[in-house]
C-alpha cells in the first residue's frame, strides 16, 4: 500500500486539488484518488508531484506493508 503526504503538502503550499492537478497535468479526481489511497501513481506522476513540492518522491509517497 502507498501512503501519501499530498494533502499535508498541498496545505503547506496553499494549493487546492485542482491547482495541483493543473500543475501536474491530471484531473482533480486523480489527485483525490491518490490522497485517499484509491490509486497508485505512475513513477512519472509521482516525480511531477514531488517536483511541485520541491522534494523527493519518498517525501511525498511511502510504501507500507499494510
Amino acid at each position: 500500500m502507498i501512503r501519501t503526504r499530498m494533502k499535508e503538502l498541498r496545505a503547506r503550499f496553499d494549493l487546492s486539488q485542482e491547482d495541483l492537478a493543473r500543475l501536474v497535468g491530471v484531473r482533480r479526481e486523480t489527485i483525490g484518488f491518490l490522497e485517499k489511497g484509491r490509486y497508485n501513481p505512475s513513477l512519472q506522476l509521482a516525480w511531477k508531484i514531488a517536483k511541485v513540492f520541491d522534494c523527493r518522491i519518498e517525501d511525498v509517497f511511502e510504501i507500507t506493508d499494510e
